[in-house]
């Protein structure tokens, strides 16, 4: 064999193993772990094997304008009982407010039609419910599954939360008052998805919510799956409030994949729990009545976000601010076309012992305010009366892969009193940044390869 045909074939099979060392690396969790077939499945709806199609117009459930609530609570119950079904919106705007999908039942949404939300919050009723990390009496969502098995939303239409009336009502009260929280001004969410597993939400447009756009609570096998999800407000500065695009709260293998985000708060965030005693489900604290509240918290387990493109946003990837414990969650070949505010964003609540462990953000282009952000978060800051603080911890945090312009690299704060920091990575970063200071020291073993940060006027 000639030299060169023998050089050719080496470089060919170090190529080959370097392929495959990459394909291999992408189907492995942050803690080496294998990634489970179910996150490389992305296999559309098909709702010709999902029953019998129940299209509003046949049930004389029109576009005219009036609140169809209680036809299509009926048309929903209708399906169940039969043995399952679609709810198909077809062409046209259809207004509703909260709506509960029963067992079998799926919702599909036509190419020009529209679900809209009323604008008034007595249209969704009061109930127990999960909201900020704590399980309340609160007001429904727009879209509501809970304790199912196999849901699925799909189509190329829309669900528009039809915000605006909420969001000026907010502010005004907040200007009112500055303490005014979240749930002082009563908003529904757009879509609350609780108890559930085998949920697929796929193609459809979630937008204008008044509050949260999509929260999933104690749930499993979830995927979003190429949606568009869009809640900045009008053009008249009326921004969305707290319109997080996606909250995962206490859940366990959730994909989400090809979607677009953008919103008024955080584009994806962890959540679980926030209180003195938030960690009471994986830890006992003897003679300590636990509050009722805390009842329902929970850790996060293998989360995918990946291949996805983000708008404006506060947070791309934020973990808290109520959140207890964090395991294997990804955030990979990500496009950011408008700055962001913060890439990861790890809020540290100094009232809630929390630990995220095992992140990586990998493959991430585009401009940013904050590449990585990390400091307490005391927005309603309480330790109902816990004497101590509780510590909290942050590990095995990997930043690699990245091209991004920022106004400041390593936006972190050591306070060895509410967290502790240790083993991060950062390797092959290209990083424009106004501020590039860096203090690895505040890190406990802390390992960087190939860190190019440059200077931007």
């Amino acid at each position: 064999m000639k030299k060169s045909t023998l050089l050719t074939s080496l470089f060919l099979f170090i190529l080959c193993l370097s392929s495959n060392a990459k394909k291999e690396a992408g189907r492995l969790w942050p803690d080496g772990t294998q990634i489970e077939s179910w996150f490389f499945d992305t296999t559309r709806v098909d709702i010709s094997k999902l029953g019998k199609q129940y299209i509003l117009t046949d049930y004389r459930i029109f576009a005219d304008g009036r609140i169809h609530t209680s036809e299509i609570q009926a048309l929903i119950d209708k399906a169940a009982n039969e043995g399952g079904g679609v709810i198909v919106v077809p062409e046209g705007i259809y207004m509703t407010g909260g709506l509960n999908f029963r067992q079998g039942t799926h919702l599909h949404i036509r190419k020009g039609g529209v679900l809209m939300g009323s604008d008034f919050i007595g249209d969704y009723p009061l109930g127990k419910t999960r909201i900020e990390g704590e399980t309340c009496t609160y007001f429904g969502a727009l879209i509501n599954a809970d304790g199912l098995d196999g849901f699925t939303i799909s189509g190329e239409g829309t669900i528009d939360g039809n915000g605006l009336r909420y969001h000026q009502q907010f502010w005004l009260r907040r200007a009112w008052n500055k303490a005014c929280t979240n749930k002082d001004e009563q908003r529904p969410r757009l879509v609350y998805i609780s108890n559930c597993k085998n949920v697929q939400i796929e193609g459809v447009n979630l937008q204008n919510s008044a509050f949260w756009t999509n929260h999933v609570y104690n749930s499993e096998n979830v995927k979003f799956l190429g949606c568009r999800i869009y809640s900045l407000g009008k053009p008249d500065d009326t921004k969305g409030p707290s319109t997080d695009a996606i909250d995962l709260d206490v859940v366990k293998n959730v994909l989400i994949k090809n979607c677009y985000m953008s919103v008024n708060d955080d584009a994806v965030a962890i959540k679980g729990g926030k209180g003195p005693y938030a960690d009471a489900f994986m830890k006992e604290y003897p003679g300590i009545e636990i509050p009722s509240e805390s009842v329902g918290n929970g850790e996060n387990r293998n989360i995918i976000i990946e291949d996805c493109e983000y708008g404006f946003c506060h947070g791309c990837l934020t973990l808290g601010s109520e959140s207890v414990f964090d395991h294997n969650i990804i955030l990979r070949r990500i496009k950011i076309s408008s700055q962001a505010n913060n890439l990861l964003w790890l809020k540290m609540r100094p009232d809630t012992p929390q630990r995220y462990e095992y992140i990586t953000v990998e493959d991430i282009t585009g401009p940013v305010k904050n590449f990585l952000l990390i400091a307490p978060w005391k927005q309603f800051y309480d330790l109902k009366g816990r004497k101590d603080s509780p510590l909290s911890y942050s590990d095995h945090i990997v930043m690699r892969n990245c091209n991004c312009d920022c106004e400041t690299f390593f936006n972190a704060q050591k306070q060895d009193e509410v967290y502790r920091l240790s083993n991060f990575t950062f390797e092959n970063l290209n990083i424009k940044a106004k501020n590039k200071e860096f203090h690895p020291e505040i890190v406990e073993g802390f390992t960087f390869n190939n860190l190019n940060v440059e200077s931007e006027k």
